[in-house]
């Protein structure tokens, strides 16, 4: 068969082929219901270009047919949205990833190394962690309120008060069966502070070791948990083109809404990885409360921007301008630069 490009809709166990010639022709069309045959398939065809969306399992494929030999070209699903036509299915889908990939505005997603998914994988982990301990304090918060107990604002507060309050002896309202339930409830908070702990000392050691980490973490707001979450979504930084591209991807850029003469910018679009946009603005935020006793130009500019338009917008600035700088510094390999 003569294919010089073949699309793949990938799913778990079902795999969707579409390939065409150089003129564009369709030559391939084909259902596979077998990973294995699914590989043997690959395997088999002369030199081609594979395209596949973004999605679950689509790195692993990437690095495996590399590794074969074939230029393997990721699209993130939202390119290939507007080309899938009318009710969908597999069918459809391959044939959108095809033509998607002919779309001269098209950017491909660099297919991630076993290093970068493993970074990817503790922080996923350690957030995980992290929401199910606020799940559960809140949820013991709304509990004890019931009962007309209010714990005090804080995880450390909660921490300290829940043994007085499932402590056997003391008269406080709450029945032996309640107590025996906050018992374990707070247990499970010790088991998952323990798990935090040891989470967070792997990612000190990571952070360490990686010189693109250390040199990210010199810029103001960019610590080590994010810098580890920039190098686990972009590597190098070869699928950008420069810092805005690096920036309107995270979301950190207005929506707009403009026509003819009549321009209009929104709020930001929110687009992109939601995890490394939310630690950008914290980091950007922790950068905002300390520029008011700074004289350099960045602290100027921030303090400008925050008497201008408020708190969160000074954040959300800030966090674009340092996505900006990453992006710089993976492209040029050049040091961060402090303000004067």
């Amino acid at each position: 068969m003569n294919i010089k490009r073949l699309a793949v809709d990938l799913a778990k166990e079902v795999f969707q082929l579409y390939g065409v010639d150089e003129q564009g022709n369709q030559v391939v069309e084909r259902r596979i219901k077998s990973r294995q045959k699914f590989a043997e398939f690959v395997t088999k065809l002369g030199p081609c270009e594979l395209v596949m969306e973004a999605c679950g399992g689509a790195n692993y494929w990437a690095r495996k047919f590399n590794e074969m030999g074939y230029n393997v070209m990721l699209i993130s699903p939202q390119y290939v949205k507007p080309y899938v036509q009318r009710n969908k299915n597999d069918y459809r889908d391959v044939r959108g990833i095809m033509e998607a990939s002919y779309w001269s505005g098209i950017s491909f997603v660099a297919p991630k190394t076993v290093e970068q998914q493993d970074i990817q994988c503790l922080l996923r982990i350690r957030k995980n962690y992290m929401e199910t301990r606020t799940a559960i304090s809140n949820q013991i918060r709304g509990l004890m309120y019931e009962y007309g107990i209010a714990i005090k604002t804080g995880y450390e507060n909660l921490r300290s008060e829940l043994p007085v309050l499932f402590d056997r002896y003391a008269d406080n309202g709450l029945s032996m069966m309640m107590k025996e339930l906050i018992e374990g409830q707070y247990n499970m908070l010790l088991v998952i502070d323990v798990q935090i702990s040891v989470l967070d000392i792997e990612i000190t050691k990571l952070s360490s070791k990686n010189k693109t980490c250390k040199r990210l973490q010199k810029i103001e707001g960019v610590g080590p948990i994010s810098a580890l979450a920039i190098i686990a979504l972009v590597g190098e930084g070869k699928g950008f083109k420069n810092g805005r591209h690096f920036a309107a991807y995270l979301g950190l850029t207005p929506k707009q809404h403009s026509s003819g003469n009549r321009e209009c910018l929104l709020g930001i679009s929110k687009r992109g990885d939601g995890y490394l946009r939310e630690l950008l603005i914290h980091g950007g935020r922790a950068v905002v409360r300390t520029a008011e006793k700074k004289t350099d130009a960045r602290s100027h500019w921030v303090n400008r921007i925050r008497n201008k338009g408020g708190f969160n917008k000074a954040a959300v600035a800030m966090a674009n301008k340092n996505a900006r700088i990453v992006m710089g510094m993976l492209l040029s390999g050049e040091e961060y630069k402090q303000a004067a």
